[in-house]
């Protein structure tokens, strides 16, 4: 395709670590730039000496000259952008959670789909290095068939200092995070089909969930627990890592704290250190999710070029969001749902 030119939407707290994944690409150039805030539009302006800068994303689509759009916003802004993306036949990420709301994710789909553009949601958790070494151990059936699996992120990490909109919400651990540990839970075993969660609110300063511990039924028949918490105080502090447990027919696995992996099969026990790498822009401990930023928008490069769907399309995000959806109104009922019936 040669030089592939994008535009960025949002240049607030998470997004400068996607101009630093889009600058380390070859053959990739982010051209214009867009904010409603005039002074974090000069700071990510001067930072990346992007010239090109828009206070309306009308405005920018209207002068176009990019073959893809960045939107890193936040999420009550998504749907219109999107929208415009494909009014304007632009291929278009969107920044998770994806939408306010089902329906509204849905319209976005149907939108780029009329449009015949590719949508991928930023959905990088899976992304990590660890969880693409966890994947691999599985594909190579190491520890047999998988029965039974746990993703956990417990932390006492405050994000609410760089992130403050986050404690407004009446909705948060699961929307915000636990939407990644579900995706890595689909990631790894496949689809669900049944629901069942369970929220509490610890910290009086937030509006929204700051727990929860979800049961996930796979249409494999697989089990899995998904449980998040940013109320948890331990004596070192793991965050930002995901931690993976699998039991299979054969032997088990283990992803533990400092990226240790550990492997046991009836051919003996193996521990291996699957470490993210340090990018030059990136700090610790944030390096992890730095990088897999990165590793995704190179997905995304490569898919756009050969024209094929992304793995974390908007099609496929879909299921991710229900599943998330379907965790609110468990916790909320206090009863299993069924995923199938949320989506249309």
């Amino acid at each position: 395709m040669g030089r592939i030119k994008g535009a960025l939407i949002g240049c607030g707290f998470f997004a400068v670590n996607q101009m630093h994944g889009w600058q380390d690409l070859p053959d990739v150039e982010i051209v214009a730039i867009c904010d409603r805030d005039p002074e974090r539009l000069r700071i990510v302006g001067d930072q990346f000496k992007t010239s090109r800068r828009y206070l309306s994303a009308e405005a920018m689509f209207a002068d176009g000259g990019f073959d893809f759009v960045d939107i890193a916003t936040t999420v009550g802004s998504h749907r219109a952008l999107v929208e415009l993306a494909a009014s304007y036949k632009v291929p278009a990420i969107c920044q998770k959670p994806f939408a306010p709301t089902l329906e509204d994710a849905e319209a976005m789909v149907k939108a780029a789909d009329e449009a015949g553009i590719a949508l991928m949601i930023h959905e990088n958790f899976r992304w990590q290095t660890p969880m693409l070494a966890v994947k691999a151990v599985l594909a190579s059936g190491a520890i047999g068939v998988p029965f039974w699996g746990r993703i956990s992120f417990r932390s006492g990490f405050d994000v609410f200092s760089g992130q403050p909109y986050l404690a407004k919400g009446k909705r948060f651990i699961i929307e915000d995070l636990g939407i990644h540990s579900i995706d890595i839970a689909r990631f790894l075993f496949g689809d669900a089909s049944r629901m069942t969660a369970r929220t509490a609110r610890i910290n009086p300063a937030i509006a929204g969930e700051d727990v929860a511990t979800m049961l996930l039924d796979h249409d494999n028949g697989i089990t899995s627990i998904v449980d998040v918490s940013y109320a948890t105080k331990l004596p070192e502090e793991p965050f930002p890592e995901t931690f993976v447990e699998v039991d299979g027919s054969e032997g088990t696995l283990r992803l533990g704290k400092d990226y240790r992996l550990t492997v046991h099969s009836s051919g003996g026990t193996k521990e291996s250190v699957v470490a993210p790498n340090l990018l030059p822009w990136a700090l610790r401990p944030w390096h992890n999710i730095q990088e897999s930023v990165a590793l995704i928008q190179k997905h995304w490069i490569e898919r756009i070029a050969s024209g094929q769907q992304p793995d974390t399309s908007g099609r496929d995000n879909l299921k991710t969001f229900a599943l998330v959806e379907a965790a609110y109104l468990s916790a909320e009922r206090g009863e299993t749902i069924a995923v199938g019936d949320l989506l249309a």
